[in-house]
């Protein structure tokens, strides 16, 4: 057995004749008798206490702590009383590169974490207190997809404990444990005529924006970000190297997203609707911090500007053009006096990748290079969005079985004879 019991309530003491024999202590009769210690992996001494009685459930907590060190499973009793809060904070700060992504996070959590699970202590969590927060989830978040990344999110933090041997196990990996499902909104992308529409009823040194979303499947600060840099009209192709993002209500270049560099075929028509664009808007050199507020300053040439003779301001844009756009296009109703427009999530400029998509798709091209236009990280992320858009296989079978038999109906007729 590892360590050792004490006995706080008596002690050994040694007579004059050297016999040794147990006296009280002053602590006789108060508080936790048993002290239970021993020395941990990492050379401190650690000790749990037991009330009177119960010396054998001290010896069995020693054990079971001895055979945890010996199969690599202990967990030190001390960090493990530290709170969720207390370690998805210092995780959160640590666990991704990109500001955006960390901001989010952090967000989700406190939002939707902390206020139920926030003062837990790690080592306490068993897989129904993730039931129960999920339920009080469900509740506050009624969107499954949405619930889903927040699940994702806490369990990932779960998982980071494990690493640094602060858990023995995610609760959140439970067979009990019900993940929410993903509940992606099923893609229904534009027409030609709400494209065109919309792109009409924008101002005019933003209407190539349109072209370049809807042509090449830039995502929106990808198209705010685009500088003469970046466009080879003379190989017809377009380089996707940085973007234009809001950090902390600052704006700043970045790399795309996923930091997923990209060339995209450069349709002779978008690159027209370019060249049109920059000799009636000439295009602005801008300075911004590279990748966060505080990061080095870098110049691009941005072919779309604002009306401060600067950068796009996303959120102007979006409230101020794109969405009376919109309503001009009639993709949503247009606002009674005094009131705002109505919420448009699945018709903001992202609908114009969707509709890039499902262009390509309709012409036949493969999912692993519309991935790569899109600049998705997984083909198969692509093939999940988009399955529904691919021409069908019951189409492809009917077309098939049509074309035999048309072929077979021209061939000469050959008469067969029955055997007798």
């Amino acid at each position: 057995m590892a360590g050792h019991i004490q006995d706080r309530w008596f002690k050994t003491e040694t007579a004059a004749d050297g016999k040794s024999t147990r006296v009280k202590t002053d602590r006789y009769g108060l508080g936790l008798r048993y002290r239970a210690r021993y020395v941990g992996p990492d050379g401190t001494e650690k000790s749990k206490s037991f009330p009177d009685r119960q010396k054998r459930l001290a010896e069995q907590w020693l054990t079971e702590t001895a055979a945890d060190m010996s199969r690599g499973q202990y967990i030190d009793p001390r960090a493990a009383r530290i709170t969720f809060q207390q370690f998805a904070e210092k995780w959160v700060a640590t666990h991704t590169t990109e500001i955006n992504s960390r901001e989010a996070a952090e967000r989700r959590l406190r939002l939707h974490a902390y206020p139920y699970i926030g003062r837990r202590p790690l080592a306490s969590f068993q897989p129904g207190h993730i039931r129960t927060w999920l339920g009080e989830l469900e509740a506050a978040v009624p969107l499954s997809s949405h619930r889903r990344i927040i699940f994702g999110t806490v369990s990932a933090a779960f998982s980071a404990a494990v690493d640094d041997a602060l858990l023995s196990k995610n609760p959140c990996r439970a067979r009990s444990v019900q993940i929410p499902k993903a509940g992606a909104p099923r893609v229904n992308p534009w027409n030609r005529s709400q494209v065109f529409a919309v792109r009409a009823a924008l101002p005019g040194h933003l209407r190539a924006t349109v072209d370049v979303a809807s042509g090449c499947g830039l995502r929106q600060g990808e198209v705010f970000g685009l500088s003469e840099e970046e466009v080879d009209y003379a190989s017809g192709w377009l380089s996707v190297d940085h973007q234009l993002k809001r950090i902390r209500g600052k704006f700043v270049f970045a790399p795309p997203k996923g930091g997923k560099l990209r060339s995209v075929p450069l349709p002779t028509a978008v690159g027209n609707a370019l060249r049109a664009h920059s000799e009636r808007y000439a295009p602005v050199n801008v300075t911004l911090p590279w990748r966060s507020p505080d990061g080095p300053l870098v110049t691009r040439t941005l072919l779309f500007s604002g009306a401060s003779g600067s950068h796009v301001r996303v959120s102007h844009f979006n409230d101020h053009m794109w969405k009376p756009a919109l309503a001009a296009a009639g993709v949503i109703p247009q606002p009674k006096h005094g009131e705002r427009y109505a919420a448009a999530p699945e018709d903001g400029m992202h609908a114009l990748r969707h509709f890039y998509a499902s262009l390509l798709l309709d012409a036949g091209e493969n999912i692993r290079a519309l991935s790569q236009y899109l600049g998705h990280a997984d083909p198969g992320f692509t093939l999940r969005v988009y399955t529904h858009l691919m021409p069908s296989s019951e189409g492809r079978t009917r077309a098939a079985v049509d074309r035999l038999h048309q072929e077979s109906a021209l061939e000469p007729h050959i008469p067969v004879h029955d055997s007798p």
